[in-house]
């Protein structure tokens, strides 16, 4: 990374739980799945942080188009430097596989398309929230979405996403008077008060990776972030610094009004022997991993948390990398008592796993992306004593990695499922156990990265133009780079979702497809019939297949599933013939039909991360970032969905005429927009 932070999660890493002692292990007897050691985990008392308001208020106000610093200007070691969070190999560098005969088509139609409005905005998250304008400018937003009733009958729809959250009704008319920024929702100052005097700039902390859940079982509301705490001054070297301690932030609403009070847990997971965690004994690696610039010189942290429930407890998961070093060390598992969160407790009962060497198939090491399952109603499966799936994939390079940073992604035709059996056990002393299983799936890799149609891009014009570089955006230098239209980045290859319904658990990836002998971004897709009749999980492959267009993209899926067992999957469409779109397919035992387009792209993305000029550039090329994921989520016979999409478009004689704005559709740096949208299923 360079020293420029063009993005809030480019190498946001995870933070878990020390080697914890495997106990008796149990092989399946079927001939498609192997069961995989199971490990206990290990317990710790986590305390109320007090509460916080679903209500938005305003602070300050930006009125200038580009307010320095504009991007967070944090150092390149600060966050590792060498592991990101996506898998250090070139988009695309493995051999396309998975090759579709028949790629679906893109038909005019929207059946079942019973809602679809325009969700949060860059402009927003940068200009329009409860913060005032006191932040940075962010790329991705990583859609966050749940959907539940507010306690009068009302169905009310939450989107969070980096750094900003709103409450919607089912017609999209937003609830809040300003979205909330994050930083102000979990209780903190903003991200950044800018000051002419740059040693009087004061930088808060740095939340990011949202996502949230609707309990109809309890009526809560969950919404679950990591926050990265910083030094909050400039140091001698004009950069902001991270101190290495990191925490999982997790609020739950005090009544079913997702408007009302809430009450907030941190969970720390620096992992290394501080504030009540293990050490796993991460790397410090760069001269920023020591006073003044840190205070936990071996912290790991704990990055891409995502939330899943069952009828007893309710899990986050991350990925744990090195802070300051190279080295990723495992995916973690952190398992509450949903009788205690329900009952907003002062203390919870927080029982930790450490998936290092825990993928033990193959060539793999390490748990990488454990996504936790939702199940539309709030219950699960019950077997032994309460069972909570998870699924993930392990071609990408951090399921491997062997301590140093240094492996590279693989193809794979091997996915997991994990198992955290007996979690009635919450309740009381928690006695739970996590195995795994493999399934043979059709071949996944690296998925190439994805082009997007041309059009108006006047932040690239600007960026190529020197004198609108230094007056317009004032740099103070003149970019050195031919900047493109670039093509938008397709994730890798983790899994992106993950339901459990009626015995059937579902999830999506992203992989690269050869698709009319051309190289294309699409999606495989998975349905798999777990069990844990044996007290550890076995899993048979019940069906799965590849989602592809012939000449275009479909990347970042999320499916949601309904109690009654028809899926319907989101995703963006991008390529050649069109700008990034809000697109969705349905998904049953039998198949995948063909792709609908809820809401057209209008241009395409031009955002800072996009550009060589804000960096990193990462093998000869910028990465511009799009995801890093959507959601997708059933309540009754409906899916709700959120995609991530351009809904805007403009040129470069009107974005210089409208303060850089566009009519407030944009911000200088970016012009990504999220799209929410309802599909009854058939």
């Amino acid at each position: 990374m360079s020293e420029r932070r063009f993005v809030a999660r480019t190498r946001l890493l995870t933070a878990g739980l020390a080697a914890v002692p495997i106990v008796a292990a149990a092989l399946s007897t079927g001939p498609v799945s192997v069961a995989a050691s199971g490990v206990h985990g290990l317990t710790r008392t986590i305390h109320s942080s007090g509460t916080t308001s679903g209500s938005s208020a305003t602070s300050g106000s930006a009125t200038d188009a580009v307010q320095q610093p504009e991007i967070a200007p944090v150092s390149s070691g600060d966050d590792g430097g060498v592991v990101s969070d996506r898998s250090d190999t070139a988009p695309g560098d493995a051999t396309p596989v998975g090759a579709v005969a028949q790629p679906k088509p893109v038909t005019g139609s929207t059946p079942g398309l019973v809602a679809s409005f325009s969700g949060l905005n860059h402009f927003q998250q940068r200009f329009g929230s409860s913060d005032g304008g006191n932040a940075f400018s962010l790329e991705p937003p990583d859609q966050g979405l749940c959907v539940g009733t507010d306690g009068s009958g009302n169905t009310r729809v939450m989107e969070t996403l980096n750094d900003v959250e709103q409450v919607y009704t089912t017609s999209g008319t937003p609830l809040l008077t300003k979205p909330n920024s994050l930083n102000h929702f979990f209780g903190y100052g903003p991200s950044i008060i800018r000051n002419a005097d740059p040693s009087k700039i004061v930088f808060g902390p740095f939340v990011t990776d949202p996502s949230c859940m609707f309990d109809a079982a309890t009526g809560h509301w969950f919404v679950d972030v990591l926050t990265l705490d910083t030094v909050p001054h400039l140091s001698d070297d004009g950069l902001d610094h991270f101190t290495g301690t990191n925490h999982l932030d997790l609020a739950v609403s005090n009544t079913q009004d997702p408007l009302g009070a809430w009450t907030v847990y941190r969970i720390p997971v620096q992992d290394d022997g501080t504030d009540g965690t293990p050490n796993h004994h991460c790397s410090a690696g760069t001269p920023y991993s020591v006073p003044p610039f840190a205070t936990n010189p071996t912290a790991c942290f704990g990055d891409f948390p995502h939330i899943g429930s069952d009828a007893n407890g309710v899990y986050l998961t991350t990925n744990e990398y090195s802070f300051f070093g190279p080295e990723f060390h495992g995916a973690q598992v952190y398992a509450f008592s949903k009788a205690q969160l329900a009952a907003l407790s002062p203390t919870l009962t927080m029982t930790q796993f450490d998936t290092h060497g825990m993928d033990s198939f193959g060539f793999a090491l390490n748990g990488f992306t454990l996504w936790p399952t939702q199940t539309p109603g709030g219950g699960g499966d019950p077997s032994a004593g309460g069972t909570e799936y998870f699924m993930s994939s392990n071609a990408g390079a951090e399921a491997h990695d062997t301590g140093d940073g240094k492996s590279t992604a693989h193809p794979s035709t091997q996915l997991l499922v994990w198992a955290l059996t007996n979690t009635s056990s919450l309740s009381g002393t928690p006695a739970l156990n996590l195995s795994s299983t493999e399934m043979n799936v059709g071949t996944y890799a690296t998925p190439p990265s994805a082009n997007q149609k041309s059009g108006p891009t006047p932040l690239r014009d600007c960026l190529n133009n020197n004198n609108c570089i230094l007056n317009v955006l004032g740099e103070g230098i003149k970019d050195p780079f031919s900047e493109q239209e670039g093509n938008l980045d397709s994730s890798d290859t983790r899994i992106l979702s993950a339901t459990w319904v009626n015995g059937h658990l579902w999830g999506a990836l992203d992989t690269a497809l050869m698709v009319s002998s051309a190289k294309q971004a699409g999606v495989e897709w998975f349905n798999a019939m777990p069990s844990t009749a044996t007290g550890s999980v076995t899993s048979t492959l019940a069906g799965s297949g590849y989602l592809a267009l012939g000449n275009d993209n479909v990347i970042y899926p999320a499916i949601g599933v309904t109690s009654g067992g028809t899926g319907i999957m989101a995703f963006t469409v991008v390529g050649s013939d069109f700008y990034p779109s809000a697109g969705y397919a349905t998904v049953t035992n039998s198949g995948i039909g063909d792709i609908h387009v809820a809401a057209a792209g209008q241009g395409p993305q031009d955002g800072f991360s996009e550009y060589k000029f804000f960096g990193p550039v990462v093998f000869g090329v910028a990465r511009p970032r799009w995801g890093d994921y959507g959601a997708a989520v059933a309540m009754g016979n409906t899916v709700w969905m959120a995609s991530e999409f351009i809904g805007q478009s403009c040129s470069y004689a009107d974005w210089l005429k409208t303060n850089l704005r566009c009519g407030s559709t944009r911000t200088a740096l970016g012009n990504w927009d999220t799209r929410i949208s309802a599909v009854t299923a058939p």
